[in-house]
């Protein structure tokens, strides 16, 4: 910690949820990527002008679908994300390994 009692968000979350590859902090750690992908998914979805509504019929599945992966209450599989990504909003789905 910081002379100044101020920490990083590492050290944060080292102390409140362990270390990395502790079952606590990789939850923490999945959950935030899981709502930073539906997140994105919104973004695009308004800078489209589209409606979950519209997406979904675009993609083949329900509003409620869309709306869950956007609100992080449901996980989204790969191939169902490329769909949504590709064929709904006409993008492209970059991945990468950062090791």
């Amino acid at each position: 910690m910081k002379a100044n009692n101020k920490m990083t968000l590492d050290e944060f979350k080292d102390k409140h949820y362990g270390v990395e590859g502790t079952k606590e902090r990789d939850d923490l750690d999945n959950g935030y990527e899981n709502f930073k992908l539906g997140s994105l998914l919104h973004e695009a979805r308004l800078k489209k002008g589209m409606t979950q509504a519209e997406l979904a019929e675009k993609v083949g599945t329900t509003k409620s679908y869309i709306s869950k992966i956007e609100n992080n209450i449901k996980e989204v599989r790969l191939s169902t994300l490329q769909k949504i990504v590709k064929i709904g909003l006409g993008g492209q789905l970059d991945l990468s390994i950062h090791l």
